[in-house]
């Protein structure tokens, strides 16, 4: 729970954040040192020097440390495990499903477990991912259209065999689709990230909601024009999140264009934790100001309530999650790390 000056309580959703294995020990290949390693660059490369973590730490997470930084120091209230397969490039996969069922049992109240899928998997990956949303109870899917399957460098959302899954989802009760659709990492392909195939998916699912991870970057006008016309589109912040520490500026820029053209109610907060952790991100968030000169131009405001709604209140209208009854049940539960 983030405190105003004045004790206002600011209930926090990270709503994207990752419990991964990238060590040399899992690594499938060559390209599984490439990804973790590319990792690592967005991390030293836009997080306070003296937050940076040690490359050893950093290929190879724990809960311990995910406890202490997400929910002790970070800030959060709540966190959304955002996992990916990779299975190309590591034995176990990169997320760890098992992992994040553990956490979230443990820490009841504080963890959504949402899940993954991929659609070159056919039949067999639609009863896999029946099986897998009754066995770990997923409220969310994560999708990374530019995972490798074998041949395959990719797909996209407007594919038929996509469509199949999307249909799998809703007749499962699976509402949040977040999609990656941002920078790319080594050595996957850029233009398997392009946003432009959410327009269609979402057209044709209104009773699905997109929550377009890391806006498109860095196609970021394409997704403002396609989240403008498609209501059920949001944009989740992971990743735009740290140039609020060394391009603010930028920062400014990118979240002004998401509050002209998206509005208030479809942005999330998420830390894309480890590669940042939320607490000093949310800290320099509460503390920015938009510059005059951005807000004149495009009428944003950036006030405290508009904050509130983007660190929890937007997420908690996703999940169905009523703050006042989730604050007195987390008060009655202590937070002990592992």
């Amino acid at each position: 729970m983030f405190k105003t000056a004045n004790g206002e309580e600011i209930f926090v959703i990270d709503a994207h954040i990752a419990l991964w294995d990238g060590s040399p020990e899992n690594q499938l290949n060559r390209h599984g040192e490439e990804f973790i390693s590319c990792f690592y660059d967005y991390h030293k490369d836009h997080t306070p020097k003296d937050l940076l973590w040690p490359y050893e730490k950093f290929r190879k997470m724990n809960p311990v440390d995910l406890v202490n930084d997400v929910l002790v120091k970070g800030y959060a209230d709540m966190a959304i495990f955002q996992p990916v397969w990779l299975n190309e490039f590591y034995k176990n996969g990169f997320g760890d499903f098992e992992a994040n069922d553990r956490l979230a049992k443990q820490y009841k109240n504080r963890f959504i477990c949402n899940g993954t899928l991929d659609p070159r998997h056919g039949e067999l990956g639609l009863e896999k991912l029946e099986e897998n949303i009754e066995k770990y109870g997923w409220q969310g899917i994560k999708l990374y259209t530019a995972d490798w399957y074998g041949q395959s460098k990719g797909y996209k959302l407007s594919e038929p065999r996509t469509k199949r899954y999307l249909e799998k989802c809703i007749e499962l009760g699976i509402k949040n689709i977040h999609v990656h659709k941002g920078p790319t990492v080594t050595p996957l392909n850029r233009d398997a990230f392009d946003v432009a195939d959410v327009d269609d998916a979402a057209s044709c699912y209104p009773e699905l909601n997109f929550i377009v991870e890391h806006c498109g970057l860095p196609r970021l006008e394409d997704f403002c024009w396609i989240a403008t016309q498609e209501k059920n589109v949001y944009a989740g912040l992971a990743v735009v999140m740290p140039f609020i520490h060394d391009r603010p500026r930028y920062f400014a820029e990118i979240i002004s264009e998401l509050l002209y053209w998206v509005g208030e109610d479809r942005i999330l907060f998420g830390s894309d934790y480890a590669i940042w952790e939320p607490g000093w991100l949310i800290e320099k968030f509460m503390a920015f100001e938009l510059p005059d000169d951005i807000a004149q131009e495009t009428g944003a405001k950036l006030d405290l309530n508009v904050k509130k709604k983007i660190l929890g209140q937007n997420a908690a209208a996703l999940y169905n999650i009523d703050i006042e009854t989730q604050k007195a049940l987390l008060r009655k539960e202590k937070l002990a790390v592992l």
